[in-house]
């Protein structure tokens, strides 16, 4: 490796984490590994699992971080051992262009004219080139191009073998080749999907696989409830009234028939969404359907996606496009008449029947809806209705036992306070071989943690305004060169009006796409970024220009998430303690990927600010001081300014 890689060095931690990877996938068993920024990981299960011969899946949090770990990781190490292997890298069928759904969209009076009309030439004319498919090929199309939806597939409007084009599509050749590779990259959604048998019908993706690497695995049980559940929004339904519409341009006469029931349904949808205008942002079912209105428009919705699924139902077998139209119809239908089963009711009725004298009460009620939380989310102009199940950790339990294959799970924040109970828990694992690398970095010499003095308590109405008086001194030391992580957005607009005459650069979330923000930030060499949770992980700034990370509240999940507060009373419910057992370790891990951001290299210098009171002044403080790497603690400015002039 050494004579392959200009500046590689020795890492025992390196070398310990892939002894232990070797000795797990040997052994076909359970590893939980975390390894701090800096062990060098992704060479450490790379190199085992090469050398093994062992068919793997290794799954990633990203669509990023697996490019990074196909086109630039693996290609290095593959040379560097001399290894000779069939490799595949496989996305999910939102990012490969979609033949039939381009000839739709060409076709498209909408898409025409104007700006999208340039931008659908330049997806025509990379399509006659491209052999992957692959959109992240193109170059100046917008990540939030509305295109995008319109040129790529779903499970549900796939058409599957039906389909023209089924021997050119992208999306069956990347798994043609990923069934005949040694090694194949994905990310957590795909796996979870080939875990579940699920994805969308071409079966799994790598066979007999022996080994799995799940990297950055703390993400995975909040994915795996995603995954689990299910969801509905306005947009998909929409787009199935504008789908049947567009089909009748292959099927003379059918408009006079399809046309009133499409647009039926996507006025329906849309008065659904008018009457849930006086709703919170986000809430549980419930809540929603007990609001003036929202019941009667849901049902007015109910009503006409069934009339328009009754109506294509006699055109299932005229075209392959009409009977995908019928069954993703129904699908919506199913799932919008579950969300609409919410638990209460299902207790409800559950109650009403014992009341009654009904012995089977429970006979013939969905169990899900007794352990899934129903909840909705607006958006300015939308709505998402979901079904999300409460705990992940038994289907998770049962794919991986039903794999017969060795699981290696690692991250640099698995483990809380020196445990990996937490992690343990939320993926099913009962018992498991373990390994806590440290950060190999200096830390008590590259880092300093600062813990500003005399902050009110984070509830004050003033609380932002204070953060930022606190912290000025800081970036006055430091000349900038800072992130500044709120846990709001309402908190960071408030630092962005405090800090708009400050000397330095400022770069603010949601003023432009995230790649263009940092690579401006990096450029800059004395920017302040403020950002939010999304910040946390997932992002890489090495050297100086990056040298304090501000946190400005301990990150406890937001009050206002359904899922949270359900998942809350459960534990509640079976005798556990919901602070201890979820919400403190949960809050420990963000904290730790935040503080992530700030040492990324050996020659890495910086302060961390976490300004939270409560570290120093409630009991619990103590299990998060205790689960950062070994950094000296200071509550003296003073000591902040030496650090600085000491670089």
């Amino acid at each position: 490796m050494a004579g392959c890689f200009p500046g590689f060095t020795e890492r025992p931690a390196q070398q310990r984490l892939a002894a232990e990877i070797a000795d797990t996938v040997e052994a076909r068993a359970i590893l939980l590994a975390e390894a701090g920024t800096g062990t060098g990981k992704t060479f450490a299960y790379l190199v085992p699992i090469l050398l093994s011969g062992a068919r793997t899946i290794v799954s990633t949090g990203t669509r990023a971080l697996q490019d990074q770990l196909f086109l630039r990781d693996l290609p290095r190490v593959r040379e560097a051992l001399g290894v000779e292997c069939k490799v595949a890298l496989l996305k999910g069928r939102a990012n490969y262009l979609c033949h039939y759904r381009l000839e739709q969209t060409r076709e498209d009076p909408r898409f025409q004219r104007g700006p999208l009309a340039a931008q659908l030439q330049q997806i025509v004319d990379w399509s006659r080139q491209t052999r992957s498919g692959d959109l992240a090929e193109l170059d100046g199309l917008p990540e939030d191009s509305p295109l995008l939806p319109q040129v790529t597939s779903t499970a549900e409007n796939c058409l599957g073998t039906a389909c023209a084009f089924w021997n050119e599509c992208f999306v069956v050749r990347a798994r043609q080749r990923a069934q005949a590779a040694d090694l194949v990259v994905v990310n957590h959604h795909l796996l979870l999907a080939d875990l579940a048998l699920k994805e969308e019908g071409f079966g799994e993706i790598l066979p007999g696989a022996q080994a799995y690497v799940v990297d950055e695995a703390h993400q995975l049980p909040e994915l795996a409830a995603q995954f689990f559940g299910e969801a509905t929004s306005l947009r998909a339904l929409t787009e199935l009234a504008t789908d049947v519409i567009g089909e009748c341009r292959h099927l003379a006469g059918a408009l006079a028939s399809v046309q009133g029931p499409a647009r039926a349904l996507e006025l329906a949808a849309r008065a659904a969404r008018a009457a849930m205008e006086v709703l919170p942002a986000r809430g549980t079912a419930s809540r929603a359907l007990a609001a003036v209105d929202v019941e009667s428009a849901f049902a007015a919705l109910v009503a006409a996606l069934r009339k328009l699924s009754d109506t294509l139902e006699p055109l299932r077998e005229a075209t392959a496009g009409f009977d995908a139209c019928r069954l993703r119809a129904t699908l919506l239908l199913a799932r919008l008449e579950r969300w609409l089963a919410t638990p209460e009711a299902a207790l409800a009725l559950d109650e009403a029947r014992a009341d009654a004298g009904n012995a089977a009460a429970d006979v013939d009620a969905d169990p899900d809806l007794r352990v899934s939380v129903h909840w909705y989310e607006l958006t300015p102009r939308g709505f998402r209705l979901q079904r999300t199940p409460l705990d992940v950790s038994e289907p998770l339990r049962a794919h991986r036992e039903r794999s017969h294959a060795a699981w290696v799970f690692t991250s640099a924040t698995l483990a809380v306070a020196g445990s990996f109970r937490h992690a343990a828990r939320r993926l099913g694992i009962s018992q498991a071989r373990e390994l806590i690398e440290p950060s190999p970095f200096d830390w008590p010499r590259q880092a300093l943690c600062y813990l500003p003095p005399n902050l009110p308590e984070p509830s004050a109405r003033d609380y932002t305004r204070s953060v930022v008086a606190a912290i000025l001194p800081v970036l006055e030391a430091s000349g900038g060169r800072a992130f500044l992580l709120f846990a709001s957005h309402r908190a960071l607009r408030e630092a962005e009006d405090c800090l708009r005459d400050a000397p330095w650069p400022l770069f603010v979330q949601g003023s432009e796409p995230r790649h263009a923000l940092l690579q401006r930030f990096r450029a800059s060499g004395n920017g302040v970024l403020l950002g939010t949770a999304s910040f946390r992980e997932g992002v890489d700034v090495a050297g100086a220009a990056l040298s304090v990370v501000v946190i400005d509240k301990l990150p406890f999940a937001a009050p206002d998430d359904p899922v949270f507060e359900a998942r809350l009373d459960a534990i509640r419910r079976a005798g556990g303690n919901p602070f201890r057992d979820e919400q403190l370790p949960q809050a420990v891990i963000a904290l730790k990927q935040g503080a992530g951001r700030l040492i990324r290299t050996e020659t890495d210098r910086g302060v961390l600010v976490l300004c939270d009171p409560r570290l120093r002044g409630r009991s619990y403080g103590r299990t998060f001081l205790d689960s950062l790497p070994p950094m000296p603690l200071t509550q003296s400015i003073g000591d902040v300014a030496a650090f600085f002039a000491g670089s």
